[in-house]
């Protein structure tokens, strides 16, 4: 297997994110932040790159609006950025739709992109998604990311069951799910996390549904 060529991306840790209607709820962000910081003190230990991704919803919108303190990354990751790591804005889910992420990427001769941040059931969702397209394998560490309860006309999931159910849909299919200290330790190691198969998924899945 060759050496994974790793980066970075640092998907949307805005104030935002940190307390109001959006808060993070599972895991709380009190657990996951710790998490991505570590992970970004071992990719600069490493040498990896590193991207940064702020959201907007345009001037005067009620949330991600530019300008206001919501919008601004969290003060752990500011304190943390060097002029070595890319800025990219984003107004959609993804965080390659529409930016220049890719290319800035593909310049890296990165193949392997590692997601953290928020939120798992929107733009950790999105870009895993949309890099299948775009050939780059996806890594998400699971307790460096975050998901908030939802309701609609559709149901209702509290933020655990949305984050535990979305973690493994990608990693039957789309991205490697991994804790923070099990990628760093690949990290280290220059080695590729284990993945999931779709297969492999159902049949595990068909035989536990099966169980008392």
């Amino acid at each position: 297997m060759s050496t994974p060529r790793r980066a970075l991306v640092l998907v949307d840790i805005q104030q935002q994110y940190f307390s109001g209607l959006l808060e993070i709820q599972y895991p709380p962000h009190e657990q996951s932040l710790p998490q991505i910081t570590a992970a970004i003190d071992a990719a600069t230990a490493a040498g990896i790159p590193i991207a940064v991704v702020q959201h907007t919803a345009g001037e005067g919108a009620p949330v991600f609006a530019p300008g206001t303190p919501e919008y601004e990354l969290h003060p752990e990751i500011e304190s943390r950025r060097t002029e070595t790591w890319k800025s990219v804005v984003k107004q959609y889910g993804s965080v390659y739709a529409d930016t220049n992420l890719t290319q800035w990427l593909r310049d890296q001769d990165v193949d392997t992109v590692t997601l953290v941040g928020y939120m798992t059931n929107n733009c950790i969702l999105g870009s895993a998604v949309e890099a299948e397209a775009l050939g780059f394998t996806t890594e998400v560490l699971s307790d460096a990311t975050g998901a908030i309860n939802i309701a609609n006309d559709a149901g209702f999931a509290d933020a655990r069951t949305v984050h535990t159910t979305l973690l493994a849909l990608l990693h039957s299919n789309w991205a490697s799910v991994s804790t923070t200290d099990a990628w760093t330790t690949a990290l280290t190691a220059q080695q590729a996390l284990p993945g999931g198969d779709l297969g492999t998924s159902a049949a595990t899945g068909a035989a536990r549904a099966t169980q008392p």
